[in-house]
């Protein structure tokens, strides 16, 4: 009996050469043990940020789901701790990143191999799910799986490099590889975007991510679309100068660029091996650009770059002499009829299954023995800013809103040590000290308001309202009395009142238009004048009677003082004077 690591090639073989019956796209790649645990991580925070909690996941709620992940998925007995909370949100937000991404995973590749066992009446079963479950989970040995790397020569010299630090640039390098093969891959540009630095870090990842989702595309195609539309867009057509994406033009433009061309490279060179090593080395060139040779990074990239041309060249030289020496007498298969262009069409075709080959082997891998060193934040340094965890790059930054982290008590500490006098220093200051600008008082000087206690009062209040005829007396008699002397401070508020009161009933008095003289006019002319309207009253009701239906109006002061050079005339008339009964009659109208 076979290996099980060779089964488990004939297993993804098959579906390969049977994908268009399983698969919507013949560039659909697999996502290995890593990979799906990955994408499970992702899930589980974007669903905890769904119900109001914070893109963050543990990682014991990251192994628990993985269990029931894999159990569920390959239909075995459930184990017997509890299912998180939101588990069918989670496997479905899970089954949604990798038809979005237009990625499987190795569960999916065994159930479709299935199907096609049943349609091809193959009698025996290559992987049972018991042995897929415990290659997943990593009890399997590692023994029994193949080694992807190349064993190459004994050498003496120990290598600089840890073997997470290789297992991180080896996951670079198949990234880059993968986006040539299925540019839907998010997971593979999340870790490609900025390795090396382009300056294109957590922001232009969220930026990137929001033109994705609003116009329901891929990161890749949503970056080169960007991209594109700033070099050949005309005025009509260029993004708009609000894009948030304008600010990480420089960067964006220099990662499209270098897929340019990786995909020149792909498309010229017809040779699977030369294309293959030639690639792997301008991704080499690009990561260890500005490197010393003696950094860990360098060496890891060099190692790796080595493994990766031996592989390539072995895979092509299996599917080489699998298409001629297999004794069928059958030619590899050419280029459609219906192609628009033959060359282009065929054009890095043979290279492309090699890189595919080789992502499947990279599928195959066993799975990473520390779970915490592949989902942590404390990752390997390889952009030169910081590590290449998935959570940390989807993860979106942090807005301010102006409040401070800090705790309630100390936030109020702080402010009364503000609000605190501060001690000037004595200085000493010319004679011009006067001109100097002191400094501002504390706030809790400045927002010392009188209360209501304090606010001052009127020194004379307004007098009580008095009825008209005892406010006549009092101001004739106070007129006979002071003949040249001014107005008390009583009259004049007096005066005042009766005013009001004669204005009021001013609608029903016949003489409304006899008030010419007002006190605009006494202030112009600089004299006390007695109001002509009440004259004028005075002097009808002498000579024609009082109305009955029209209430009198309020008599003001009847006394005109003139001062002349020389003399004061004092002009007393005698119709100040009431008739009898008049008083009266003004008391019962007002009533």
């Amino acid at each position: 009996m076979e290996a099980l690591g060779d089964r488990l090639k004939l297993m993804v073989k098959t579906v390969r050469r049977e994908c268009h019956r399983v698969l919507q796209s013949e560039r659909t790649t697999i996502h290995g043990a890593d990979g799906m645990l990955m994408v499970l991580q992702l899930a589980i925070a974007e669903v905890n940020k769904q119900h109001g909690r914070e893109f963050k996941v543990a990682l014991s709620d990251v192994l628990m789901a993985w269990k029931h992940l894999l159990l569920g998925k390959l239909h075995l007995p459930p184990p017997n701790s509890a299912r998180l909370e939101n588990y069918d949100l989670i496997l479905e937000a899970y089954e949604s990143f990798l038809k979005r991404s237009n990625t499987v995973d190795l569960v999916d590749i065994l159930f479709m191999y299935k199907q096609l066992r049943i349609v091809d009446s193959d009698p025996e079963e290559l992987v049972s799910p018991t042995q897929l479950f415990e290659l997943l989970s990593g009890n399997m040995e590692v023994s029994e799986l193949p080694d992807s790397s190349v064993p190459s020569t004994p050498s003496s010299k120990d290598r600089p490099c840890s073997s997470q630090m290789k297992m991180a640039v080896r996951r670079v390098f198949c990234s880059y590889l993968n986006l040539l093969v299925n540019t839907k891959n998010d997971m593979a540009l999340a870790l490609t975007l900025d390795v090396p630095s382009r300056t294109l870090g957590r922001q232009a990842f969220t930026d990137i991510k929001h033109a994705a989702h609003n116009s329901n595309t891929s990161l890749f195609l949503a970056v080169t679309s960007f991209v594109r539309a700033i070099q050949l867009g005309g005025k009509g057509y260029a993004p708009a100068e609000s894009d948030p994406l304008r600010k990480h033009v420089k960067g964006l433009s220099d990662f499209v660029q270098f897929l340019d061309n990786l995909e020149e490279i792909l498309g010229e060179i017809p040779d699977p091996s030369a294309c293959g090593a030639r690639l792997v080395t301008a991704i080499r060139a690009v990561l260890v650009k500005g490197r010393s040779s003696g950094d860990e990074f360098y060496a890891a990239a060099e190692e790796t770059t080595k493994e990766l041309k031996e592989r390539i060249c072995q895979i092509h030289q299996i599917q080489k002499q699998a298409a001629n020496g297999s004794g069928t007498g059958i030619s590899p298969a050419r280029p459609k009829a219906y192609a628009v262009n033959h060359a282009t069409a065929y054009g890095g075709r043979d290279t492309v299954k090699v890189l595919m080959t080789l992502l499947d082997e990279e599928a195959l891998t066993p799975p990473c023995q520390n779970k915490a060193d592949l989902l942590s934040e404390e990752q390997p340094v390889l952009s030169g800013a910081e590590g290449t965890c998935v959570l940390m790059l989807f993860r979106s930054p942090e807005v301010s809103t102006g409040s401070s982290p800090e705790p309630l008590k100390n936030r109020v500490q702080s402010r009364l040590d503000l609000l605190k006098p501060k001690a000037r220093d004595r200085v000493i200051r010319s004679q011009f000290a006067c001109t100097y600008k002191d400094e501002e008082l504390p706030l809790n000087r400045v927002l010392e308001f009188p209360s209501t206690s304090q606010i001052p009062t009127c020194v004379h209040p307004a007098p009580k309202l008095k009825t008209a005829p005892a406010v006549e007396e009092e101001c004739s008699s106070g007129v006979e009395r002071t003949a040249t002397a001014k107005p008390t401070s009583e009259c004049p508020n007096k005066e005042q009142s009766g005013r009001q009161q004669g204005a009021a009933l001013e609608p029903r008095s016949g003489n409304a238009q006899s008030r010419g003289a007002g006190p605009g006019n006494r202030k112009k002319t600089g004299i006390q004048v007695q109001n002509k309207g009440s004259k004028r009253k005075q002097v009808d009701s002498d000579q024609h009677g009082e109305s009955e239906n029209q209430p009198p109006e309020k008599k003001r002061p009847t006394s005109v003082s003139v001062k002349m050079p020389g003399k004061n005339v004092n002009k007393a008339s005698s119709k100040k004077k009431l008739i009898a009964g008049q008083g009266k009659l003004i008391s019962f109208f007002r009533v």
